[in-house]
């Protein structure tokens, strides 16, 4: 994707954490299918013993590309969707202690300990995370038609494991804060043409905001941006803590991934500034899972 810098996911992970201290980092995610499994783990094995106890490792099922790039990646190798469980379970074991005669083991990898996540925008991924008793992320920060039925699924199926005794998710919301609720607005139509472009087959590099986005789709088009900007938070402080508050009370997740598309990088760092300032302000978030 020519607008997110995300294809070598674990250098740019190693890049940040060079330069932070603290905080933790996790993949969002690694798209599985298109990875041999003991690369994935001993790239975050190595992450993890170089920087320890600050990462997380989000694997999704899909390709998330098309099928050119898909066969570029995989050069030949027969992996599919459906081969996805096996391949979390292989990584999980190159993160533990090796089993006796094991044959290949991850290095670095081994002993690690690196906590998995599993992302989804459908119910496959939920029935998979509660059978092997693993936090949930719903990427509803684009799809989120079936958040609701994927976290209720989860939650009903969820099997206790080694890695949790109880279920835990988070999801996806996209945000544009702003002091006004007419300047996120404004903001957000850098957002509104990026996904239009997608829905295009155009390019997905930020565009800089423009007045009205009046004209700019065909009917069909308003309606996928509506349904993919279902659960977006845009607005100044107060605006977005209501709706934050709102959708947590609703859903009851235990955290929230913000994702924000704002074209100048000044006011996109003033997003996450203004988001932590709603989460220091509300009793909701205070003390609570919710961070």
């Amino acid at each position: 994707m020519d607008g997110i810098a995300s294809s070598a996911t674990a250098v740019l992970l190693g890049f940040i954490a060079a330069h932070t201290q603290h905080i933790r980092l996790g993949s969002g995610g690694i798209m599985l299918p298109n990875h041999a499994p003991l690369v994935v783990a001993e790239q975050f094995g190595t992450l993890a013993t170089l920087y320890p106890n600050r990462f997380e490792l989000g694997l999704g099922r899909a390709p998330g590309t098309d099928q050119l790039t898909m066969r570029a990646l995989r050069r030949g190798r027969q992996e599919t969707e459906e081969q996805f469980p096996q391949d979390v379970l292989e990584i999980l074991q190159y993160f533990k202690a090796p089993q006796p005669h094991q044959k290949i083991i991850a290095t670095p990898g081994q002993n690690t300990h690196v906590p998995v996540w599993l992302l989804g925008s459908s119910l496959f991924s939920a029935q998979l995370a509660a059978k092997l008793g693993l936090p949930y992320s719903f990427a509803s920060h684009f799809a989120p038609r079936m958040l609701g039925q994927a976290i209720q699924l989860y939650r009903d199926n969820f099997v206790p494991s080694e890695y949790l005794d109880q279920p835990y998710v988070s999801m996806g919301v996209p945000t544009v804060v702003a002091t006004t609720d007419a300047e996120a607005q404004y903001l957000a139509t850098s957002s509104y043409q990026r996904i239009l472009n997608l829905i295009r087959g155009h390019s997905l590099k930020l565009k800089a905001p423009i007045e009205s986005t009046q004209g700019l789709a065909n009917s069909a088009e308003q309606l996928s941006i509506q349904n993919f900007f279902a659960m977006a938070q845009i607005g100044n402080t107060q605006t977005v803590k209501a709706g934050l508050e709102k959708i947590a009370a609703h859903y009851e997740v235990d955290e929230f991934i913000f994702t924000c598309d704002i074209y100048d990088t000044q006011k996109r760092l003033d997003n996450f500034s203004l988001l932590m300032q709603i989460k220091n302000n509300s009793a909701m978030f205070l003390h609570s899972k919710h961070c």
